[in-house]
């Protein structure tokens, strides 16, 4: 499919399923290595991130617990400035090796949020993954130790990732057409 239309609004393939899967593998043989021989607790933000924990937990080969929590910050096209917290954080993390896995990180400013609550809970450590990276967006800088790939500042939906709700199903990953 080249292209699909979300809210009247057309995106066309920015990454492949094909090329996302390969990506992803090498992330969690990373992860696989780094962490041989230890736990792992992955903390999944929903909801962009669903699709590429699912994926990133098959290619896992260590003893690995998963939860998903919920940060909202969109609205629309852009960021709302705002950050909540929909679904918390019921684990205790005091000691646990912790890897978030965060579909896209743009401004920085959701993790820049978060992070405070979890280093208060004293995790032996804390890794971040990020599918995808807008760095030329970045203002809140958040230390990113596994990126899939760095984007230019172009809006993205499919795998996971929506616009107004829509478009999280598709395996590809699409870029708005107007700004190719």
């Amino acid at each position: 499919m080249a292209s699909i239309t979300i809210h009247e609004k057309r995106f066309s393939v920015y990454l492949s399923d094909e090329v996302l899967q390969k990506r992803i593998r090498e992330l969690a043989a990373a992860i696989n290595a780094d962490y041989a021989g230890k736990k792992v607790y992955f903390l999944a933000i929903l909801n962009g991130s669903f699709m590429f924990a699912a994926d990133f937990f098959k290619y896992l080969t260590i003893d690995s617990e998963i939860c998903f929590i919920k940060l909202v910050s969109y609205k629309g096209l852009k960021s709302s400035g705002e950050v909540t917290t929909a679904i918390g954080l019921e684990e205790d993390l005091h000691g646990k090796n912790v890897v978030i896995l965060e579909d896209i990180i743009d401004t920085g400013k959701t993790l820049h949020y978060f992070l405070p609550q979890l280093l208060h809970q004293q995790p032996s450590s804390l890794k971040i993954v990020a599918l995808l990276h807008k760095q030329e967006m970045t203002k809140y800088e958040v230390p990113i130790d596994y990126t899939g790939f760095v984007i230019p500042n172009k809006f993205v939906v499919g795998y996971g990732l929506d616009y107004d709700g829509l478009g999280r199903n598709y395996k590809d990953i699409y870029q708005l057409a107007d700004e190719e």
